[in-house]
């Protein structure tokens, strides 16, 4: 039986681990996948972070490289690999949970390696679950390639012709500059945004801008207190200029909103349309909590009851979602806030 059990080892179970191994707490991290840091590294080859290193880090290591430059994918994944084994977390690898519930003040869960026991559960599977791809993509030719951004790794996946990126997200706009910029490639470049895109500089004076968001509270603001909720209404803000620019030069043309499809024509919100020859979705996720089977953990519209981490569910706890307590709750380097938090509420009960 253990004191509390981690659903996923991400960065989000992994500051949580470090701040429960210090609180003396018996726990266990369960890890669907093969090793740490495989959801970063079967993302798309070119992927940078556009938070600097000082500010990708978990709580008791430093991740190597030049503090303000921006780390890879493959950095990411690889200082997070190293994390879990020199804060040497208690991690059982390839053991998907497949079914949570409660019995009494037990909770227990079913996973590949049998059951498993626990009197607190915290919930780190990160916002990254189940591809959200619009349902009129299933009325595109199959003549067409269609890849969601978890799929895409690189142009050569391409089909010679055009290519049209959904999502201005900074996912979909990193996709469409790299195949505008494919010196192999000629094929025109086409981004469609469900709204206009809020581009921000990457620095400011050579200091990050998140070294200014940082400073003003922007990250750590709450999302119940009335500028975090000013914040969250904000559109989502994209880093670096580059499709910017190679959109003034006209390596990329910008559409709105996709709404509809007849084979290979796509059809946007202002009625114009496009025949493609690729599409990729950069459209983001939706959560998968199926497998959580407990009454009360879910609101009527089938999302998670919590308040800052914390489900009405007493011993059930989140760590890693977006807006959990503030803008900064779902980014690499502050999610060790929601952890401490998290851990430092189930020490005080327990």
């Amino acid at each position: 039986m253990y004191d509390v059990l981690v659903i996923g080892a991400g960065q989000a179970g992994l500051a949580t681990g470090y701040y429960l191994k210090q609180a003396g707490l018996r726990f266990l991290i369960v890890e669907a996948a093969n090793s740490i840091g495989d959801s970063w590294r079967h993302r798309y080859d070119s992927l940078h972070l556009f938070t600097p290193r000082i500010y990708d880090e978990l709580p008791g290591m430093e991740m190597e490289g030049e503090r303000n430059g921006l780390p890879s994918k493959d950095e990411i994944a690889d200082y997070l690999e190293s994390y879990a084994n020199n804060i040497d977390l208690p991690i059982k690898l390839k053991c998907p949970a497949k079914r949570l519930w409660k019995e009494g003040e037990i909770f227990k869960i079913e996973t590949s390696e049998g059951t498993i026991e626990a009197h607190n559960i915290i919930v780190s599977t990160g916002p990254f679950q189940v591809p959200n791809i619009p349902k009129f993509s299933k009325l595109i030719s199959r003549n067409v390639t269609q890849l969601h951004s978890s799929e895409y790794l690189n142009p050569s996946q391409l089909r010679e012709g055009n290519t049209l990126v959904v999502g201005g997200g900074n996912s979909g706009t990193q996709i469409a500059t790299e195949i505008a910029q494919d010196q192999k490639e000629t094929r025109p470049v086409y981004i469609s945004v469900a709204r206009n895109i809020s581009f921000k500089p990457l620095y400011i004076l050579n200091q990050s801008i998140f070294w200014y968001f940082e400073t003003l509270g922007f990250l750590r603001a709450s999302t119940q207190g009335p500028f975090g909720r000013w914040l969250k209404k904000q559109p989502e803000q994209v880093y670096g200029y580059e499709l910017k620019k190679l959109a003034k030069k006209g390596k990329v043309k910008i559409y709105p909103r996709a709404l509809n499809a007849k084979r290979d024509i796509i059809i946007f919100e202002d009625g114009t349309d496009i025949e493609v020859k690729n599409i990729i979705w950069a459209t983001g996720f939706k959560r998968n909590d199926e497998w959580i089977d407990i009454q009360g953990a879910f609101d009527s519209h089938g999302q998670i009851k919590h308040y800052s981490g914390m489900s009405p569910i007493r011993g059930l706890y989140y760590v890693g979602l977006p807006w959990q307590s503030s803008r900064g709750s779902a980014l690499l380097g502050w999610v060790k806030y929601d952890a401490q938090k998290i851990v430092s509420h189930i020490n005080v009960i327990k």
